[in-house]
């Protein structure tokens, strides 16, 4: 019987991993890091040695204030309706929290930040698992506030509950991080340079 994949991506942190591994200039454009979360879970399932099908991808990320970025807010809602195109993709959008001030009055350095975005996943991550709505969850981040949600799921393995695994990338000269918990072997996607030309996007949202 096919199992049933579902593939939850913590979207921003897989973005800033992308850029790490697989671009060496200061500032690359910031279209670099970006992928097609279809592209990718399709990836995921093609490439694996199980009889697997892809159920469904999962998107969590920020999105910006139309208020006070509408530049970004735009950018980012032609995006994500390019994703949504599939009725396979799922997004879990959070409003991003805003310095004081910003951007005149707020402190050198300071960007907006992501709030929930984890807890979102986490929820989801451990509700699909319990619902059994999928047979194998692969999870995409190095996050570790998502530790607790991989060990709820991997303890339900034993009583007939999903399989859980991780993708991270893996550049020429280093591996980011990926997440592990104690106990448990998970089984790691790592995706090189080759896996991320097959999955990026390079379409600049920001224009009309």
């Amino acid at each position: 019987m096919t199992d049933r994949v579902i593939l939850f991506i913590d979207y921003q942190n897989v973005y800033k991993g992308a850029r790490s591994c697989f671009y060496s200039q200061l500032r690359p454009p910031h279209t670099a890091g970006q992928v097609s979360p279809l592209a990718l879970g399709q990836h995921l399932v093609r490439s694996s040695p199980y009889d697997r099908g892809l159920a469904q991808v999962r998107v969590y990320r920020g999105r910006p204030d139309s208020t006070k970025d509408p530049k970004g807010y735009g950018a980012c809602t032609r995006q994500v309706a390019a994703w949504e195109r599939s009725d396979q993709v799922v997004t879990a959008l959070r409003t991003l929290r805003y310095p004081y001030g910003w951007p005149e009055r707020c402190a050198p350095g300071e960007r907006p930040q992501e709030k929930g975005i984890d807890v979102a996943l986490a929820v989801d991550f451990v509700r699909l698992a319990i619902e059994k709505e999928y047979d194998v969850g692969i999870l995409m981040s190095t996050d570790t506030d998502l530790k607790p949600a991989l060990e709820v799921v991997a303890s339900l393995r034993s009583s007939g509950g999903p399989r859980v695994e991780v993708a991270a990338w893996s550049g020429d000269n280093m591996r980011n991080r990926r997440l592990s918990i104690s106990g448990t072997n998970l089984w790691c996607h790592w995706l090189n340079a080759e896996s991320y030309n097959q999955v990026k996007d390079p379409t600049n949202y920001t224009l009309d």
